[in-house]
């Protein structure tokens, strides 16, 4: 992920990634996930935290690491409910109809890493193997 966008969630949701300063934690390098879904974790810290600042008796979520693993996204953390959970869920799920590049619909491409693109990232994906 560009720095601006990872920079940008940090900022805005300080409390989810309080541990971003500890070099011994995965989320100190950041986020291992293309621009594309950068909407969907936006969305998904804006309604974690959200519910985490209505519902004090939840325990504060912690973000322990954000990642595309086997086409889809993986947000691991701490803390949170069944509801938040529930929420990690439906974000993991969009994405793996999301190109990680650009945010349009996509679908699990095989060939090499398995990356949820679209028609036109696909191409160009094939066209770089094929060079």
């Amino acid at each position: 992920m560009k720095d601006e966008n990872d920079n940008y969630l940090c900022t805005v949701y300080p409390k989810l990634f309080e541990n971003r300063s500890n070099k011994d934690e995965p989320m100190y390098y950041g986020f291992s996930c293309g621009d594309g879904w950068f909407n969907i974790l936006n969305l998904l810290c804006r309604n974690i935290q959200s519910y985490l600042d209505w519902h004090k008796e939840c325990p504060q979520v912690e973000v322990l690491q954000v990642k595309e693993k086997f086409g889809g996204l993986r947000f691991y953390y701490t803390g949170g409910d069944d509801y938040v959970a529930g929420l990690v869920s439906m974000a993991e799920a969009i994405t793996e109809v999301t190109c990680e590049q650009c945010g349009e619909p996509g679908e699990i491409r095989h060939g090499g890493w398995i990356k949820v693109l679209c028609d036109k990232h696909n191409l160009e994906r094939k066209k770089k193997v094929n060079d």
